[in-house]
């Protein structure tokens, strides 16, 4: 196992890089390395099914954030392209594949029905993936595209419920073997009770059962618990829908779009990711080694004929739909170079026919390596469509529809300082994204309808999720000197273009902060201290403007000094001589003032 961990890991440091070099894509990077050292190539590794079934969760773990992304509100708003847009998509085009295999084929129709539904999905994994890397996923032909993938998803429920209508011999030894569904032997209506009861199960318990259990963890302060709490989410209710027959990443697409507006959010985003990357890279290397090569030699015209048939009838039938739901030509061009591909699900659609005999053994290899062919395909379509189109920018510009609005300010820290300064930059009308670290503190304003997110904003991945490439301004109001030093590299290092003001505690802290140099910082205490000395010299007898003046001078003194003992602090003899030398300066330029005032008093009196 450790040997094969380690091929996989190097083919994917490898070539990867290198495609990524050459303007061709992760995925295509991943795929080739899948040919490389699979069992056709290099033969560094075996037979992929089992490695296959294991990656498939980078697919649902992609689902689940994509549903983080997408608000119960958003969702609704794309009932029509999912429904209208996705459902004609479905039906075309396994309609135009069943006709054209009834037509060229002596094959059964049942098995013609098969191949026509399974050759209309789409890859999931592959077009978000490469949608994503490109900045495409948020144009109008990325959203369009994600709803035909998640109707895809939902369509894969039935078309898995009619292969034992349309079997044409059935081997119930084999049929034991290729189900894990419990309900499979039900009546039909339970079933569909059973799948609903499911689904209200994970929608019920995400929305009010896992921000509880999230609190509980989060207030032990333990990363590694919260990340296998929300791998345990994900994986629970991924083996739940697959126990009853159900699209594990529709499951979970779900479950992401209930916790979308979780106060812990961000925090699930950037745990999932990592492990997300990781199965994906592996799904896109186990495909590209499951390409059979010997099968390619044997029929080399035929195999390639059906896969520029694949990609060629259902980008005609896209490109349809694209013109009739009236989207620009550049977006629909995207959109049906996008979903030009066989998909993932046409695997386990073949593995679940085996047992109904509506294929033959030949006809599976036919189907899975002209599906392979047609997904390694994919990401060279799209770098020929950013060639002879437009560029990624302009594409994102033109009919982009963003998943969320993006926040101008993100404020890190929540607590007595921050909220004064979220109460004056919301009351302005500027939109806030707040990460807080406490759980019970975030509990409390949401119950005010604040926007506020768990998370510890000195990670990158999580700065990132809360939109630092896009906002303006950083503002760091957290009470710990040393976290608020890590937020202000973290965010220098790989946010260059946002702005920074900070909270400091101290002098000392101050110090440390002005090195930094931010676009600016606030002693917590000193304003205040300052308005609290003021009134007492007020009740000392000293008139109110008089006492206004020295809060001034003062304050304009301090900050003078702050900046020239910047440069000795370290060396505790030189500052020791700066401090009493300026403190000395302070009572003569107050003395100063005194007798300056006196003497326009007198002035003015003569």
């Amino acid at each position: 196992m450790l040997t094969s961990a380690l091929i996989y890991l190097m083919a994917a440091v490898l070539a990867v890089p290198l495609a990524k070099r050459l303007g061709l894509g992760s995925v295509l990077g991943y795929l080739i390395a899948g040919v490389l050292i699979g069992p056709y190539a290099l033969q560094l590794v075996g037979e992929q099914s089992g490695v296959m079934h294991f990656a498939e969760f980078g697919v649902v773990m992609m689902l689940f954030l994509v549903g983080l992304e997408l608000q119960p509100s958003r969702l609704w708003q794309l009932r029509k392209p999912i429904l209208g847009l996705g459902g004609l998509q479905v039906l075309i085009s396994a309609g135009v594949m069943y006709a054209l295999i009834e037509a060229f084929t002596d094959l059964a129709w049942q098995t013609a029905l098969v191949i026509g539904m399974t050759l209309a999905l789409s890859s999931t994994a592959i077009v978000l993936q490469s949608l994503t890397e490109r900045g495409l996923l948020k144009t109008q032909a990325g959203n369009n595209a994600f709803s035909v993938l998640l109707f895809q998803d939902i369509a894969v429920i039935p078309m898995l419920a009619v292969l034992p209508l349309l079997a044409l011999s059935t081997d119930n030894s084999t049929t034991a073997e290729h189900t894990n569904n419990l309900i499979a032997h039900f009546p039909v209506w339970q079933q569909v009770v059973f799948s609903f009861i499911t689904i209200a199960a994970i929608i019920f318990g995400g929305k009010f059962l896992s921000a509880p259990i999230f609190r509980i963890i989060a207030d032990t302060r333990l990363r590694e618990l919260f990340t296998a709490f929300s791998l345990l989410i994900v994986i629970a209710i991924a083996v739940l829908m697959q126990s009853i027959g159900l699209s594990p990443a529709l499951g979970t697409f779900l479950a992401g779009v209930v916790l979308a507006e979780s106060e812990f959010r961000h925090e699930l985003e950037v745990d999932i990711e990592p492990f997300k990357g990781l199965l994906l890279g592996l799904f896109f290397i186990t495909v590209g080694a499951s390409i059979d090569f010997q099968l390619l030699a044997q029929k080399p015209f035929l195999i390639i004929g059906l896969v520029a048939a694949l990609v060629v009838v259902k980008a005609s039938v896209l490109a349809l739909l694209a013109f009739l739901f009236r989207m620009p030509f550049s977006q629909g061009t995207l959109f049906a170079v996008a979903l030009a591909q066989g998909g993932e699900f046409a695997f386990v659609i073949v593995s679940a026919s085996a047992p109904y005999g509506v294929f033959n053994t030949e006809s599976a290899a036919t189907i899975t390596l002209v599906v392979a062919l047609s997904m390694t395909l994919s990401p060279l379509l799209l770098v020929a469509y950013e060639y002879f189109m437009a560029s990624p920018e302009q594409q994102s510009k033109s009919g982009a529809d963003q998943f969320e609005e993006t926040s101008e300010v993100i404020l890190a820290g929540y607590g007595r300082f921050g909220q004064i300064v979220g109460r004056l930059l919301t009351a302005q009308g500027y939109k806030l994204t707040i990460l807080d670290h406490s759980p019970s503190q975030i509990d409390l304003l949401r119950r005010f309808n604040n926007s506020v997110y768990y998370g510890d904003a000195a990670r990158k991945d999580l700065l990132h999720a809360a939109g630092a490439e896009d906002a303006k301004v950083l503002i760091i109001a957290v009470d710990e000197p040393d976290k608020t030093l890590e937020i202000i590299d973290t965010a220098q290092k790989h946010f260059p273009n946002l702005k920074i003001l900070a909270r400091t505690i101290d002098r000392r802290h101050t110090y440390e902060v002005m090195k930094k140099n931010i676009s600016g910082w606030r002693r917590e205490t000193f304003d205040s201290a300052l308005h609290i000395g003021t009134e007492a010299l007020q009740l000392l007898g000293v008139n109110k403007e008089s006492a206004l003046r020295s809060r001034q001078i003062f304050s304009d003194h301090d900050h003078q000094s702050l900046h020239a003992l910047a440069e000795v602090w370290g060396d505790d003899k030189s500052y020791g001589v700066a401090v009493r030398q300026r403190m000395e300066d302070l009572k003569q330029v107050l003395q100063q003032d005194e007798k300056s005032k006196g003497q326009r008093d007198a002035e003015n009196n003569a």
